[in-house]
């Protein structure tokens, strides 16, 4: 009797084993914002602690020359789950609409109807799909609603403005406002550095804090969805300023560094420790990434889900950061909105046990359009028209069945305009379009020359020959005058 029920316990075992390993694997996509391509531990960080990003790196793989498709929020976002570069993509910069009070949230513009997102694909694949964290595709009243792009279920910030503030009224969940128990703080009130109190400060502090409002719907969302499988993009705020992270995370932080109060002279909120704080925000999202991948493990998930982790954009300017304290870009030359490396090259990290081998770095240069593919591959379907290329094959080290691409390709419109192509070991780059549509390509060696400061296009012209045919290739016209700085007929009139 005892052998007949060991027997039939291991065959039901052997049973859920087998199923588990033949289902489509769980997704987990985490994307930071405004993050430093060097502001992690497994990219050199040294005065910011990031112990779970560190294991999720030593657990799996990571690139070294991974790149957003361009260097801000919106479009990056629209690239992202389109899987399209800045020549094809319909968003390309951070279009505006209403303002920052509550009365004129108006988010950015919209996806249009017809659009296949990532969110798409993985419906029809059979996944149930979350959005939790920075929209900035559109509000419910528009075309770029996330429930009507791909994703079954949203929260968080719908407008990129609301962002500002982690000590929102409201968040979002799926077209409804969710009031908080926080009051309306205007994040760009300047404070008197001559009569600055404590009191002050605390104007920028509230009671419920975004980011924690975001997680427990995250981890609801986990919850309730074990079985599978499911799809979770998680584009959290951090460490996109303002300044605001709870007190007691900044308390690990104070006194390490020796630093003055901001004042809010560069945009953003005042901060009494802004280098503590920034830190602070840093390790919060790390912590963010822990409660994930122990959830995770608790339900038994671990081996049939796969965590990504990346970032829309580099470092930056402005609201009280310093990204050369911190070495935030790890000695690349830019921060956000540049298309020099320190403001496109961003962590790419990957953990899925017994697929990917742990402690991988890889050196093979990717782009945040290849998530559609690489997406597509690891669920087991066909991807939708993109312009990317499926990264699996480097992630679980079949090398023999990566595939290669000459080049990657980058526009930006806004910042002057400008174009950038990286080309194995070489980067062409052009800046100052839109004054200056006949601008020379700047051209450096990236393999002995990662800080871009030894212009080598004089000595290439058969390069520079081909970076203008690749243009020509890659670039398609704008809906928007504002965004249309290669074929424009104003540039043609100059």
């Amino acid at each position: 009797m005892r052998a007949a029920f060991f027997f039939v316990a291991t065959l039901l075992y052997s049973l859920a084993t087998t199923a588990q390993s033949r289902r489509q694997p769980n997704i987990i996509f985490i994307y930071a914002d405004d993050l430093g391509y060097a502001e992690t531990g497994p990219y050199g960080q040294q005065k910011i602690k990031t112990p779970h990003l560190d294991r999720l790196s030593a657990e799996g793989i990571h690139f070294n020359q991974f790149y957003t498709s361009t260097p801000v929020c919106a479009p990056a976002r629209c690239m992202l789950l389109t899987g399209r570069h800045g020549g094809h993509s319909y968003i390309r910069g951070n279009y505006e609409m209403g303002g920052f009070a509550d009365s004129l949230e108006g988010g950015q513009m919209p996806l249009p109807e017809g659009t296949i997102t990532i969110g798409h694909m993985l419906q029809q694949a059979g996944y149930t799909t979350a959005a939790i964290g920075k929209w900035g595709l559109g509000m419910p009243f528009t075309t770029g609603d996330p429930n009507k792009q791909g994703f079954n279920y949203f929260y968080g910030y719908l407008d990129q403005k609301q962002a500002h503030n982690y000590y929102p009224t409201h968040l979002w969940e799926n077209g409804k406002a969710d009031s908080l128990h926080n009051t309306f703080i205007d994040v760009h009130r300047h404070v008197d550095p001559q009569t600055a109190t404590d009191q002050d400060f605390d104007y920028f502090k509230g009671k419920d804090y975004a980011v924690d409002e975001m997680m427990k719907k995250a981890t609801q969302f986990i919850s309730s969805h074990r079985n599978g499988p499911f799809f979770l993009y998680l584009p959290y705020t951090i460490p996109h300023v303002s300044l605001q992270v709870p007190d007691s995370a900044v308390q690990h932080y104070i006194g390490q560094f020796d630093e003055k109060p901001y004042y809010g002279q560069q945009g953003y909120a005042a901060h009494k420790y802004p280098l503590s704080a920034y830190a602070a925000m840093i390790t919060y999202l790390d912590t963010q990434v822990g409660i994930i991948m122990q959830l995770v493990a608790k339900l038994g998930l671990d081996n049939n889900t796969i965590i990504l982790f990346s970032s829309d954009n580099g470092t930056t300017f402005n609201g009280g950061v310093n990204p050369q304290f911190f070495n935030s870009t790890g000695g690349l030359r830019g921060l956000k909105m540049d298309l020099y490396e320190g403001g496109i090259r961003e962590p790419l990290i990957a953990r899925w046990p017994g697929k990917i081998p742990a402690g991988k770095t890889s050196g093979l240069p990717g782009v945040q359009y290849d998530m559609m593919a690489t997406l597509a591959e690891i669920a087991g379907v066909k991807a939708p028209a993109n312009d990317g290329i499926s990264l699996l094959p480097e992630m679980t080290g079949k090398h023999t069945r990566q595939a290669n691409r000459k080049y990657i390709y980058f526009e930006y419109p806004e910042k002057g305009g400008a174009i950038a192509i990286r080309m194995g070991p070489w980067k062409g780059i052009k800046n100052g379009l839109k004054k200056n549509p006949g601008a020379n390509w700047e051209l450096y060696d990236l393999s002995k020359d990662k800080a871009e400061e030894h212009d080598v296009a004089g000595a290439h012209a058969d390069l520079i020959k081909e970076f203008d045919a690749i243009v020509k290739k890659e670039h398609r016209n704008t809906h928007l005058n504002e965004w249309e700085f290669i074929n424009s007929k104003m540039n043609a009139a100059k």
